[in-house]
């Protein structure tokens, strides 16, 4: 259960919003609540400057996203080295997400996201260029992903706890809904638009420096990537966000900082317990979803690159749905918990199903139903979380959410990569069983079921 901004995953306390009183940064004097919330959103400078940077660069990282694993099986035809390269870059993003989250609530969320788009530009940029000459080799491809998880570490906390940072706490659910959505329209054209790029070139005679066409298109996959986080990287410049005072930041402070949030989710019984669930159930299904797709896709599915980007555009097309579901359909908050133990048990049927497909669109058919899910119940519980966290908190909780979401996933990706050799089907059935499982007992639980309770 996945979403790219903060890219979405799952706090509680008295509510105090950053920067609440109605000012808008960008200009200096009081806000006016005239119209729409939504139109008061998109007059907000700050906020447009995000949403525009932030989704055109969510679109090359989606060309990324279906150009890396089409890298790797094109180079080795190995799904373990495909997991192995997904886990060089989980494994230090999800142990840097506690200290990003530390530095998040220390300085500007915009000075640590723009030092990071700056250096994942550069990372970028020049893995399309030892794509394109020809140039690359796994262990380039190690470091790289490697550099860049350290650098993801510190920028998912940062830009999870940026909208509440500019927008009013009234229009946070219409921030959170507008930037969600458009971020989802990104996952939906994106990887149809990057395996129709790399399939293009794949059926072409085009090559260069001595690549093979589907290797010049998997390049150029990479450039545009780069590109877009030049735009990101300009619209995070002209944005003016007041800058918190920092206080001490040596490593004591730090690790003392990142001991507060720890306890005070330890102290909250059924954020911690949902923090569990989250844990188990990514660690169940990302690593086969995000190895086993491309392998599927490789292997049985006669649109090869293509076939990846339509799958991987469902599951965005889907998660679109389920957003602008949130908007339209109100669930009552002591029903939160026993709708997200339903919909883990219908991520784990539909798992287990995946394992067997030959069909390019019956396959698209299942992840769309799964994105559908987690769209909506994302949102919901996303800003129900940011709506009861204290300000000074924001940025360690939402490093800890994504920590619980993601922690386990390189080594989900590096076990699926290894499992897929012995049985790709056996794989994906039992993981799947053991996400239905899971969602059973967190039916059962007496936590899960007061989750919504417990914050309102």
């Amino acid at each position: 259960m996945r979403e790219r901004w903060g890219k979405s995953e799952l706090f509680k306390g008295d509510m105090m919003v950053f920067q609440n009183e109605g000012l808008d940064s960008s200009l200096g004097q009081k806000n006016v609540n005239v119209g729409s919330p939504a139109k008061n959103v998109l007059r907000n400078r700050n906020f447009l400057l995000l949403w525009l940077g932030q989704c055109t660069s969510l679109i090359g990282d989606q060309f990324t996203m279906i150009a890396l694993p089409w890298l790797v099986l094109l180079v080795t035809g190995d799904p373990l080295a495909l997991g192995l390269v997904l886990a060089f870059e989980g494994v230090p993003r999800a142990v840097f997400m506690l200290f990003g989250g530390a530095v998040t609530d220390r300085f500007s969320q915009r000075t640590v996201m723009l030092i990071s788009d700056i250096l994942r530009f550069l990372l970028v940029a020049m893995l399309a260029a030892m794509v394109l000459t020809g140039s690359i080799q796994m262990w380039m491809l190690y470091a790289i992903s490697l550099a860049f998880g350290i650098v993801s570490g510190f920028f998912l906390p940062a830009s999870g706890s940026m909208v509440p940072r500019i927008v009013k706490s009234e229009e946070l659910m219409v921030g959170n809904s507008i930037i969600q959505g458009t971020a989802q329209i990104s996952v939906f054209i994106g990887p149809l638009l990057a395996g129709g790029l790399i399939a293009l070139f794949a059926n072409s005679s085009m090559a260069l420096g001595g690549n093979s066409a589907a290797m010049v298109g998997v390049g150029a996959a990479f450039a545009f990537d780069a590109l877009t986080y030049l735009i990101s990287i300009v619209s995070l410049w002209l944005m003016k966000v007041s800058v918190p005072q920092a206080s001490a930041t040596g490593m004591t402070e730090i690790l003392s900082s990142i001991r507060e949030g720890i306890n005070f989710v330890i102290g909250t019984p059924k954020i911690l317990y949902m923090f569990l669930i989250l844990s188990a159930v990514n660690f169940l299904f990302v690593g086969p979803f995000l190895v086993g797709i491309p392998t599927i896709a490789n292997s049985r599915l006669i649109e090869g690159a293509a076939a990846f980007g339509i799958i991987m555009s469902a599951h965005g097309l889907g998660n679109l749905i389920g957003l602008i579901g949130s908007g339209v359909i109100k669930i009552k908050p002591q029903n939160i918990g026993l709708i997200a133990s339903g919909v883990i048990c219908v991520f784990g049927i539909g798992l287990a199903i995946t394992g067997f497909m030959t069909s390019t669109w019956v396959c698209s058919g299942i992840v769309f139903v799964l994105g559908m899910f987690n769209g909506y119940l994302g949102i919901v519980i996303i800003t129900m979380l940011q709506k009861n966290t204290p300000p000074d908190m924001m940025g360690r909780l939402m490093s800890l959410t994504i920590f619980a979401s993601t922690g386990l996933v390189p080594i989900s990706q590096a076990l699926s990569g290894v499992l897929i050799k012995i049985s790709l089907e056996g794989l994906f059935v039992t993981c799947g069983v053991l996400i239905f499982l899971t969602g059973v007992i967190a039916a059962l639980s007496k936590e899960v079921k007061n989750f919504g309770l417990e914050l309102q």
